[in-house]
């Protein structure tokens, strides 16, 4: 096959990732790790080698862990219930279907209906779902940026 292909199909891949990044069914950060590795493939690995390949990957796990800490850092702030947390992440789930407000309000509502089943408290279950939708953005914020360094690291070592 020619390598235009394996870059398009790359381009894809990163082009996905970050919508993914943001969304919370997408694997962003391994599937832009994919796309990186198969532009690099595509040319044998001339210009971008292991190294550049072993940070970029690095940088795609270390998102992984901000995304887990960053949200659980968020809950555990507030006193979250483990049901908030599940709310959370299916309101964040129901919410893509839903478009840009169902992404943003999907989270903080699952949290809050969550705390409310758990534990109750109209007012506690507010502040709930406040922590934990805050640490989703602040989650979604840091992936985003991870993956615009793994970006820029696969283009400095194939440009220089």
């Amino acid at each position: 096959m020619e390598p235009w292909v394996f870059y398009l199909l790359a381009a894809v891949l990163v082009i996905v990732g970050l919508a993914g990044t943001i969304l919370p069914v997408i694997p962003g950060a391994l599937l832009i790790f994919g796309g990186l590795f198969l532009a690099a493939w595509a040319d044998a690995f001339l210009r971008v080698g292991w190294i550049a390949l072993a940070i970029i990957g690095a940088l795609g796990l270390f998102s992984f862990v901000v995304d887990f800490v960053a949200s659980l850092l968020g809950a555990k702030r507030v006193g979250a219930s483990p049901l908030a947390l599940l709310g959370a992440t299916l309101g964040g789930i129901a919410g893509i279907f839903l478009g840009i407000a169902g992404m943003i309000l999907g989270p903080f509502i699952g949290a809050v209906v969550g705390e409310l089943l758990a534990r109750g408290g109209p007012a506690k279950a507010a502040k709930v779902g406040l922590g934990t939708w805050l640490g989703l953005v602040v989650a979604a914020i840091a992936k985003v940026f991870l993956a615009f360094m793994m970006i820029a690291t696969f283009l400095i070592a194939y440009l220089f």
